[in-house]
């Protein structure tokens, strides 16, 4: 249990997001780093700074000194031979020099994200704790930051995040991005939501952070904005420029708390040289993820809502927004376009056929996975049932995973292929609960320009968790070569532990 700290020793700024834009403090000039992620693209998870994306993942179901649900996290270094089990870190609570302790429940790793909040060239950590109970008030949520260093991420002189005013059962961290949304911080902004506010950290530039003060944070909240009607309760975030305007966008999704309580919506937050200004709402959540599909240099959207939202069966949907300079305020407006593009499983081309219950969905990726220069989409349905209705119940639930393609012309099935654990070359037997898809990650190590894909079922080997690795061929990801690892491959706990529950987009 964590005591409640004063505003005064976060080192961050916690600023209002409002429909107005936000107050920018001065810019600091001198900083070591390039900025930090605006394109999609620009995102990765580069510990070390070998130049090499890692692999960030949860774990929150783990069960750390006798803790269940203390959870834990680890990170796969990248190399010129791809991802692999070493070297790898694991890291809890219980870490040295890692903020707090762990505690049953916390569910440390149930979000992450990373970004170059300070600015020095490595990009560091963030795991939600949002279990997290913070004295007297019960799950109020945290953060922690990992540091990036010549040696990787490192526990010493983490960082430790709240809200303001922490709440009984607010859940701070369960979303959580970092990006470039102003040109006056020469890293990454962060931004966390708890089950209903949004909230941006701001770090001091690193050679400001070194021997120095930092300045004492105004902290303030508010309910993210929304057109009435389409408030939403915050799931996921993802971030990328979808107006072109060189400033990373925010895209905050979730289910509707609104009038259309339950469906999916997200939040468009458009970068400004002010800061983040919300511009509207738009259907569809609450997975999502970013990415340049049609290569025209903006960034698309693409939702997830794995429960109907009013388009096609209940199987599942995935909207595509395409982005856009704009010619206008309502019609035609910059950024995400006002009408996306639906699809299920029964769009003519994509495999499988939408039955109730699939969740197709659930998680998204977008990354160039052939290096023709579009963006493809991984999509996660971990309630797919494997084999034909009825043909075997054991199989309830088992997942599986898609890959649609980027064009010209926008998201097409051409050349669409999916997976699960009855596909040729992919190790494993499908099994009831397995959850296989709940977790896609779309990811290139390697540094070759082809983006292979992790799957995750968190449900697989009774809730331990495991992780697929299905790697990239010239022309895609291919099951040929596909191999798993679980907590024990990694030197970490595996009972229970939910491993892939979260995997850093």
């Amino acid at each position: 249990m964590r005591h409640h700290r004063s505003a005064a020793v976060l080192a961050a700024s916690i600023l209002l997001l409002t429909g107005a834009s936000i107050a920018a403090p001065s810019a600091y000039a001198g900083t070591p780093a390039a900025p930090g992620a605006v394109h999609a693209n620009d995102r990765n998870s580069d510990f070390n700074g070998d130049g090499h994306e890692d692999v960030l993942i949860g774990a929150p179901g783990a069960t750390i000194d006798g803790k269940p649900g203390a959870g834990f996290v680890t990170v796969q270094y990248g190399s010129a031979s791809g991802p692999g089990t070493s070297p790898s870190a694991v890291f809890s609570q219980n870490t040295a020099g890692v903020r707090g302790a762990a505690e049953a429940g916390d569910s440390f790793g149930q979000s992450l994200a990373t970004g170059d909040l300070n600015g020095d060239g490595y990009d560091d950590a963030v795991v939600g704790v949002p279990g997290e109970d913070i004295e007297p008030l019960l799950d109020a949520g945290g953060a922690v930051v990992l540091w990036g260093s010549p040696q990787g991420l490192t526990g010493t002189d983490s960082d430790w995040l709240q809200a303001g005013e922490a709440r009984a059962w607010a859940r701070f961290g369960t979303g959580l991005a970092a990006a470039h949304f102003s040109p006056d911080v020469p890293g990454d902004e962060l931004a966390v939501t708890d089950l209903s506010d949004l909230l941006l950290f701001r770090y001091e530039p690193a050679l400001l952070k070194k021997g120095a003060v930092p300045l004492a944070p105004a902290q303030r909240e508010n309910v993210i904005p929304a057109e009435p009607g389409h408030e939403i309760d915050p799931k996921s975030l993802t971030t990328g420029d979808y107006d072109g305007n060189g400033l990373a966008d925010l895209v905050v999704s979730g289910t509707s708390a609104g009038a259309s309580r339950g469906e999916g919506w997200s939040a468009y937050f458009s970068g400004q040289v002010q800061g983040l200004s919300f511009e509207r709402s738009l259907r569809g959540g609450p997975a999502v993820a970013s990415g340049d599909i049609n290569n025209d240099g903006y960034d698309d959207l693409v939702t997830g809502s794995p429960d109907r939202v009013g388009e096609g069966p209940d199987g599942g949907v995935i909207g595509v927004y395409y982005g856009s300079a704009g010619d206008g305020p309502v019609v035609g407006a910059a950024g995400p376009g006002t009408e996306p593009l639906w699809w299920t499983q029964d769009s003519p081309g994509v495999p499988g056929v939408s039955e109730q219950g699939d969740s197709w969905g659930t998680d998204l990726s977008v990354a160039d996975t052939d290096g023709d220069g579009y963006a493809d989409v991984a999509v996660g349905a971990p309630l797919e049932d494997v084999g034909a209705p009825g043909e075997d119940m054991s199989r309830g639930d088992s997942g599986a995973v898609w890959v649609l393609r980027g064009a010209a012309g926008g998201l097409t099935a051409a050349g669409a292929r999916s997976w699960d654990q009855d596909s040729a070359n992919v190790p494993g037997v499908p099994e009831a609960n397995d959850h296989w898809g709940g977790q896609v990650r779309l990811i290139d190590p390697d540094g070759d320009g082809r983006f292979g894909l992790l799957a995750a079922a968190p449900g697989e080997d009774v809730l331990n968790g495991v992780v697929w690795v299905l790697p990239a061929a010239k022309d895609g990801v291919t099951a040929a070569g596909s191999w798993t690892f679980d907590g024990g491959s990694l030197g970490a706990p595996r009972t229970k532990a939910r491993l892939g529950e979260a995997i850093d987009e």
